[in-house]
């Protein structure tokens, strides 16, 4: 008989993936569980495995093709006649955090893409009732938006809080110059100085997580320079004998250590604002999210419960989960639910920065190049190890005077790291 599948609901409110490649060709035989192809979504490249055992009889997509959750994906011919009817369940409306994080990136959960738009046709809406979630609704109202005058991309043409925003994004545009004048001041280029290239979907997320997160938070940060010069002497100490066990012992273990104290410290760091219901929303647990360049863009695995773990413990998990995010090889589960991030671009040589918080997080940590410069200490000129740090977090929810505490403990910790290691 032949088994139409339908290309499946792979989690976290994804609708959509772009075909990257088959592994299987037509009249191939296939067992249960065998890839049939590659598929890349927002977030992560993965394989789709087959249902059940059988012949290929058709494919039904091209490799570059976006394909739909409940898209016919592939005919395979298995044992028996006739045709097996396919029954999908309805899939879920998820209109939860999404992401890619910060300046750096991303992500705890993921946008489902959409051909979002603002229907402008002048029209009388004779609807009772929009179909739409509790968000959305909530935005429209706050934004002065006519929610009757969106077109809705989610199922069943429910608008999203997406289909919002870009509404909002279309109004604030500036009216158009007469054509005259475009015209005049146009520029004219020869068209081989010119490269279009069309972004990846992982680039599309993040632009989208960008002006989301820009959007909806009200951004502020906080800078400071701290003396590690302490700590440099402890890693020092000890990063050779860790190397010969296959350790890389960065700094960033004991960040994480002197954050997720600050974050015990004001947990109003380590938590969401439930705009609907103008709610606060701490956490008590500390899943630490480290933005990771790689060659798709910027991705942001996750350190769970980082608070139980060793400075060594995380020292391994960082290289292990890093090296698979370049690699293509970490797993959707390993993209999602950080509760408080790191950006390190002092890896690349940065000093300050102004790094955007991973929505719907409350606050992100910007780690710069560590530098030897002249300081003052106990009123004499030295030459010291300098870490500078920038701390972006949203000001609806946290006040200036908090986030210098929060920076003022990660410096009194990072400065000395015996009373790190000892309060941690």
């Amino acid at each position: 008989m032949k088994f139409e599948f339908r290309f499946p609901d792979i989690g976290e409110g994804i609708r959509e993936g772009t075909l990257v490649k088959w592994l299987v060709n037509l009249g191939d035989t296939v067992e249960e569980g065998q890839s049939l192809a590659e598929v890349e979504t927002d977030k992560v490249t993965t394989e789709i495995p087959s249902p059940r055992t059988g012949r290929v009889l058709e494919l039904k997509f091209e490799e570059g093709d976006t394909i739909e959750v409940e898209d016919v994906f592939v005919v395979i011919e298995t044992e028996g006649e006739g045709e097996e009817p396919v029954e999908v369940e309805n899939q879920p409306v998820d209109e939860g955090s999404a992401g890619v994080v910060g300046e750096v990136v991303a992500s705890s959960e993921v946008i489902p893409s959409s051909n979002e738009g603002l229907d402008t046709t002048p029209r009388v809406s004779h609807k009772k009732k929009v179909l739409a979630t509790p968000v959305a609704r909530k935005l429209a109202k706050d934004l002065g938006i006519d929610i009757t005058s969106i077109v809705g991309t989610g199922p069943n043409g429910r608008v999203m809080k997406e289909d919002i925003l870009k509404a909002k994004e279309e109004l604030s545009k500036p009216v158009a110059k007469p054509k005259a004048l475009v015209e005049k001041l146009d520029i004219q280029y020869p068209k081989e100085a010119i490269e279009r290239i069309p972004l990846s979907r992982i680039r599309k997320t993040i632009a989208e997580q960008m002006v989301k997160s820009r959007f909806t938070i009200p951004h502020t940060t906080a800078m400071d320079e701290i003396n590690i010069s302490k700590l440099v002497e402890f890693r020092n100490r000890y990063k050779d004998d860790l190397r010969e066990e296959g350790i890389s012992l960065s700094y960033l273990p004991f960040i994480i250590k002197a954050v997720i104290k600050a974050l015990k410290e004001f947990p109003e760091f380590n938590s969401t604002y439930d705009e609907e219901n103008d709610e606060l929303v701490l956490k008590y647990f500390y899943h630490i999210g480290i933005a990771t360049d790689t060659e798709r863009g910027l991705m942001v695995p996750v350190l769970r419960d980082a608070d139980k773990k060793s400075i060594v413990d995380l020292a391994k998990e960082i290289e292990d989960l890093t090296t698979r995010a370049k690699e293509n090889k970490a797993e959707l589960h390993e993209l999602k639910g950080s509760t408080f991030s790191i950006t390190n671009y002092g890896s690349i040589g940065g000093h300050f920065g102004i790094p955007i918080i991973n929505y719907p997080e409350s606050a992100i940590l910007g780690v710069g190049r560590i530098v030897k410069k002249p300081i003052v200490k106990d009123d004499q000129i030295v030459i010291a190890y300098v870490l500078p740090l920038s701390l972006s977090y949203d000001h609806r929810i946290i006040d200036g005077a908090s986030g210098a505490r929060f920076l003022n403990l990660l410096k009194e910790l990072l400065s000395n790291p015996d009373m790190l290691l000892l309060r941690s």
